[in-house]
């Protein structure tokens, strides 16, 4: 099972989020990340996976996983 977003959901991703949207994570599905919900960050881009990778005020770069992390748009 491809568990891939389609190349129309990326395209959307990248629409919805383009470089320099600030957001703040709502849920990370990942016990080893040091964000919390409510840290804030800004768009560096979107990836061919759907991947959205943010510059967070917190000092970090991860990304957000499609599918899989949630954020919102500020």
């Amino acid at each position: 099972m491809n568990r891939y977003p389609s190349k129309e959901t990326v395209e959307q991703l990248r629409r919805e989020y383009p470089v320099g949207t600030r957001v703040e994570l709502v849920h990370m599905n990942d016990p080893y990340a040091k964000l919390k919900p409510g840290d804030l960050g800004t768009v560096r881009t979107v990836d061919d996976i759907g991947t959205i990778f943010c510059n967070w005020d917190c000092g970090s770069s991860l990304g957000v996983v499609y599918g899989e992390d949630i954020i919102r748009k500020l």
